[in-house]
């Protein structure tokens, strides 16, 4: 059943919204959550029209405020965005060198059949059955190389 509010009754919700929201423009907040009142008496029965009408009025107001508050870039912060270079900082490179060297030294401390089957994993991307089948062992046995492997480079590679 659609809801029609009387001249009185149009009113009094006009003044409840503006002293919910404090804004000047109650009437034209409560224009816009009627048209949301009538989409959703679409397909749901509202039992509080007027309570509907005023809630929503009063989040329709909340969220102008939001947009309102969010500060607009402006053309030189914009430009400086738009320079940014993504490549890494020297010390970021410097960093990654070392640990790099770190794997080096430690992937030569492992086991030769360990050392292969992890590289086999990770630099060529094979799964477990892939490499049993490769190196005639069983996925269990590659999982306790993968595992083997892992914990003793995390602990031999710093952070």
């Amino acid at each position: 059943m659609r809801f029609i509010p009387t001249p009185a009754m149009w009113r009094s919700l006009i003044r409840t919204v503006a002293s919910a929201t404090r804004a000047s423009d109650a009437e034209d907040l409560l224009q816009a959550a009627y048209i949301k009142l009538e989409e959703y008496q679409v397909m749901h029965r509202v039992e509080n029209p007027s309570g509907f009408l005023v809630t929503a009025a009063v989040n329709i107001a909340r969220d102008e405020y939001r947009r309102s508050q969010i500060a607009p870039m402006d053309s030189a912060e914009s430009l400086l965005m738009s320079l940014k270079d993504g490549a890494p900082l020297q010390e970021e490179i410097l960093s990654m060198r070392q640990r790099l060297a770190e794997v080096r030294v430690a992937l030569g401390k492992l086991n030769p059949r360990t050392r292969k089957i992890l590289l086999m994993h990770r630099v060529e991307n094979l799964k477990y059955r892939e490499i049993s089948e490769i190196l005639g062992i069983s996925v269990s046995a590659v999982e306790k190389h993968i595992a083997k492997a892992t914990l003793f480079l995390a602990d031999r590679i710093s952070e």
